[in-house]
C-alpha cells in the first residue's frame, strides 16, 4: 500500500471513530432517536447511520413499527426483559412479534390480548391473530376473550391446566361498580393505576390482577392509546 493509500485509510478510520462518539454523544443527550432526525446530526446518510448503529451496537423498538432506536448500553431491562422509555418499548428479544411469542411461552396460564397489551403499552390484538393462524401460538377461548397459549404441546398442556384451576374472580358488587367507574373517569389508565386510584380515593386495595380479570370475564376490552412523546431536536 502506497503512502497515500496508507494516509487515505488512516484519516477514514479516523473519520468513523470520531462519528460513533458524536453518535454515542446524542445517545448521551437523549436516550431514543428516529433515523432521520439522528442522520441530520450526524450529517450522513441513513444508511450510513444504520452502519454505524450496527457497529455500535443497537435496539430498536417494538413499539412504532420499530422506528425508535436506542444504544445496547442504555436501557435497563426489567425481569420481562422490557424497558420503556415514555410510550417507547423496547424487548431483549427484539421485534414486537418476537417478544409477544416469548411472553406467552413463559407464562404459566397464557395470555390474553388484553393482558400483553397492558404489559406492552401497545395494541397487539392483529398480530397475535396473525401468529394464531400462522401456527406460531394456540389459543382457546375463555369467557368472551382468547387466551393465547405456546405452540410446544407440553408446555400448552400445563398452560391449559393450570387456567382450569384458577379460580374465578369473585368481586362484591360495590367494588366492581367502582372499578367501572373510575375506568370511565380515566380511560387511559392501566390495571395498575385504576388499583391505586381506587385505593388512594376509597382507601379500598383491589388487587391488579383481580381488575384484570373483571375486565376478561365481562368481555370488557381495556385499550390503552399511545402518543408518540415529543423529544428534543425532533
Amino acid at each position: 500500500m502506497n503512502k497515500s493509500a496508507l494516509l487515505y485509510q488512516e484519516r477514514m478510520m479516523t473519520e468513523t471513530t470520531q462519528t460513533k462518539q458524536h453518535l454515542i454523544s446524542l445517545f448521551a443527550e437523549q436516550p431514543c432517536w428516529m433515523i432521520e432526525p439522528l442522520a441530520t446530526q450526524l450529517r450522513y446518510s441513513i444508511p450510513s447511520v444504520r452502519r454505524f448503529l450496527v457497529q455500535t451496537g443497537y435496539y430498536s423498538s417494538f413499539t412504532h413499527n420499530g422506528g425508535w432506536y436506542t444504544l445496547r448500553s442504555i436501557p435497563r431491562f426489567a425481569n420481562d426483559g422490557l424497558w420503556f422509555y415514555a410510550d417507547i418499548g423496547f424487548s431483549k428479544i427484539g421485534s414486537l412479534t418476537s417478544t409477544l411469542i416469548h411472553l406467552v411461552q413463559r407464562s404459566p396460564s397464557g395470555m390474553t390480548a388484553g393482558q400483553l397489551g397492558e404489559k406492552l403499552r401497545c395494541r397487539c390484538h392483529s398480530v397475535l391473530v396473525q401468529l394464531f393462524r400462522q401456527g406460531r401460538l394456540q389459543r382457546q377461548k375463555m369467557g368472551r376473550s382468547h387466551v393465547y397459549l405456546a405452540i410446544d404441546p407440553e408446555t400448552a398442556a400445563i398452560q391449559r391446566q393450570s387456567m382450569q384451576v384458577s379460580p374465578a374472580v369473585h368481586l362484591p358488587a360495590e367494588i366492581a361498580v367502582l372499578i367501572l367507574a373510575e375506568f370511565i373517569r380515566n380511560p387511559q389508565s392501566g390495571f395498575t393505576e385504576l388499583s391505586k386510584t381506587i385505593a388512594r380515593r376509597t382507601h379500598i386495595r383491589v388487587d391488579v390482577a383481580m381488575i384484570q380479570r373483571l375486565f376478561e370475564q365481562h368481555g370488557l376490552k381495556k385499550m390503552t392509546q399511545t402518543v408518540a412523546p415529543r423529544l428534543g431536536r425532533l
